[in-house]
């Protein structure tokens, strides 16, 4: 298992619907349910910090006019 810092935002998106499905699905000890768990709270920082860079690269990115484009005619 690779360590989160290391995970693409697409495999750790992945992984977190992987660990949703395996709590949900029941059938697994406390410890296991405890530990994976722990793993998806740490999986989606992980995808929440992802995005906000995203969001503050495309902020930079943008006109500083936001939201307004130049007449195509």
């Amino acid at each position: 298992m690779k360590a989160i810092e290391e995970l693409t935002f697409e495999e750790s998106f992945a992984e977190l619907e992987e660990t949703v499905r395996a709590l949900e699905g029941g059938g697994l000890s406390l410890e296991e349910s405890l530990a994976l768990y722990e793993r998806g709270q740490a999986l989606a920082a992980h995808c929440a910090r992802q995005l906000d860079r995203a969001e503050l690269k495309l902020q930079q990115l943008a006109p500083k006019d936001q939201g307004t484009f130049p007449n195509r005619t």
